[in-house]
């Protein structure tokens, strides 16, 4: 009977490493075949995306609640697409985004590539100043590999959440070879979109992120990712982060009727180095407001008008002399991008009213 016994058993362990010994070339291959996908680091900021329901209100939510190593788990097939390691950068919500976490923000994007740690970063955020981050890294970092910035409008947590596709669509995209060289990209709703041209315009559909003066620069879907426009982003126009954690103060001036020079005053009273206004039509506003606008400039403020419209360009001395009350205009940005551009040249010492004026036509 023990010898029987012994027999089944040795039998049984032959079967076991037989099978296991099958196994071993699909093993390889697995392993193989996973080393050769790209690696993406995803850094996480909050936002709705990371959102969880909240009982106040039948649409309510608290931003940022959950976790980045929760958010790529929560996305069947993503593990697919690439190599992913998870960082929580910042756990808030979009409204709250502040010089600080974009610093930390470009500062572990740069680093990261580097040392070689990832060909690629994707970057969850709320949507509500999604561009201006895009904006601002796309602007500050140094690099051709790509950096995606995704949201959702709905939370983590709602029947119908957008975020793990966006999520998934974002790191296809990140992890796509023909994504190098396109600089800083939003992806939302199978659309991929420019940092400088992208813009929220509803408060909540999930097509919320168009580009009104340039459209997107490509599409994706969970089969493929087509982009409309060549690869090029040129070095040449990138600026240096300043030391510490904190840019000019640069404020926005919202144009309206029956406006007066207050909103102006109040800005340089607060210790503005620059004035972005978000002027009515093309760039304009009260006679009042416009000089102390002047006012500001002759003081060494950087003063650039953009428009309140949704879409079209601010040109120079339509309506409004540029030359003689020391203006520079903002073209296609919108006053929020305009603000941030404002600040990066007067922290790299960009002041001179014909300076500021080329860096926002570097791209034209």
């Amino acid at each position: 009977m023990l010898i029987m016994r012994h027999a089944i058993y040795a039998r049984c362990l032959a079967a076991a490493l037989a099978a296991a010994a099958a196994l071993l070339p699909a093993r390889a291959a697995l392993a193989q075949e996973t080393a050769a996908l790209p690696r993406v680091a995803v850094l996480a900021t909050g936002g709705t995306i990371a959102g969880q329901a909240d009982t106040r209100a039948a649409n309510a939510y608290n931003a940022g609640a959950v976790g980045a190593q929760q958010l790529v788990q929560a996305v069947p097939g993503i593990d697919k697409l690439a190599r992913l390691s998870t960082e929580q950068v910042a756990s808030i919500g979009s409204q709250d985004m502040n010089d600080k976490v974009w610093f930390a923000l470009a500062r572990r994007i740069q680093a990261l590539f580097d040392h070689n740690e990832a060909d690629a970063v994707v970057i969850t955020h709320g949507t509500d100043t999604l561009e201006e981050t895009a904006f601002f890294l796309d602007n500050v970092l140094h690099t051709d590999k790509p950096v995606v910035l995704v949201g959702s409008m709905r939370p983590s947590t709602a029947t119908s959440a957008d975020g793990p596709s966006n999520l998934y669509e974002a790191v296809e995209v990140a992890a796509s070879p023909s994504a190098r060289g396109r600089g800083v990209m939003v992806v939302l709703n199978d659309t991929i979109q420019s940092a400088r041209g992208t813009t929220k315009t509803n408060t909540t559909s999930v097509q919320t992120f168009a580009s009104p003066n340039s459209g997107p620069i490509g599409y994706v879907d969970p089969a493929s990712v087509r982009f409309f426009t060549p690869a090029f982003q040129p070095d040449a126009h990138k600026y240096a982060l300043p030391s510490g954690d904190q840019l000019p103060r640069v404020e926005i001036v919202y144009s309206h009727a029956n406006m007066d020079g207050v909103p102006v005053e109040h800005a340089i009273a607060s210790g503005a180095k620059g004035i972005v206004l978000a002027g009515v039509g093309d760039g304009n506003t009260s006679q009042s407001a416009l000089e102390a606008l002047q006012r500001a400039a002759k003081q060494g403020i950087v003063v650039v008008r953009s428009t309140r419209v949704g879409s079209g360009f601010v040109n120079r001395n339509v309506e409004v002399n540029d030359d003689t009350s020391g203006f520079a205009v903002s073209l296609d940005l919108n006053p929020q991008k305009a603000r941030v551009l404002t600040q990066l040249l007067i922290a790299n010492g960009v002041t001179a009213p014909a300076q500021v004026q080329k860096a926002f036509a570097a791209t034209y």
